[in-house]
């Protein structure tokens, strides 16, 4: 069995177990360095992933109904959230955009097979040639509150979804303990750059997110990683 028929088998049997009613399956995934940099610089762009983990990378996506980032991943990398290293369906793209910033220009606000959803705080509607704005209810730090993101987007049908990034979404989730599971690819190289994961607020040992089961295997010249996310007094 390939690496990606592994990882394909794995993840639609985790999301057939999953028994949550509010909200969709969340997969994290994302390329870092061996010493856990995404980037040099935040709002930098990087590109770590080989080859064939580019292609596991878009498997993945049309393996979700939907994929997730942040706008400042937006901003930064100008991304299309599509399948086209792999056979497969488009996820349905969707931006953080507490304060509705995606510039006209973005990839993303062109209308393609599926229209962008863009989550925001802002009361505004949305207008006929970009995203459909989905206003979400804020957190105390006035960014949309994810808890009720998600139940947001399994009203609309989304019963997994991807993960990309940036590293502020990546943190939020995991401090949220709203990500099941995680599809890490490690580039061998030594950046010394930019955390795809900051504070947690977590300062005991037994507390910290682990993957439960982990496997790992080589692609290309890198490695992946992957398992199941467990939290706390739930590790196995």
């Amino acid at each position: 069995m390939t690496l990606n028929q592994q990882i394909e088998q794995w993840l639609q049997t985790n999301k057939q177990n999953f028994r949550a009613v509010t909200r969709p399956f969340v997969t994290l995934s994302y390329a870092q360095s061996l010493d856990g940099s995404i980037a040099v610089h935040p709002g930098e762009t990087l590109a770590l992933s080989g080859a064939e983990s580019t292609c596991l990378t878009h498997q993945l996506r049309s393996l979700h109904d939907g994929i997730l980032v942040g706008i400042s991943t937006v901003l930064t990398d100008n991304p299309q959230l599509s399948v086209r290293e792999w056979d497969g369906p488009n996820p349905q793209p969707i931006v953080l955009d507490s304060h509705l910033r995606m510039p006209t220009s973005a990839r993303l606000w062109q209308v393609n097979d599926k229209r962008c959803w863009v989550l925001t705080t802002r009361n505004e509607c949305s207008a006929s040639d970009g995203p459909e704005i989905l206003n979400v209810q804020s957190n105390d730090e006035g960014r949309v509150c994810l808890t009720a993101a998600l139940q947001l987007l399994y009203q609309k049908g989304i019963r997994s979804l991807m993960v990309e990034g940036g590293a502020n979404v990546i943190t939020a989730f995991l401090k949220m303990r709203l990500a099941d599971a995680l599809v890490l690819t490690i580039a061998p190289r030594l950046v010394g750059g930019y955390k795809a994961v900051s504070e947690l607020g977590i300062t005991n040992m037994q507390q910290f997110p682990a993957l439960a089961p982990l496997f790992n295997a080589r692609s290309g010249n890198d490695l992946v990683v992957w398992g199941n996310l467990q939290y706390g007094d739930h590790l196995q």
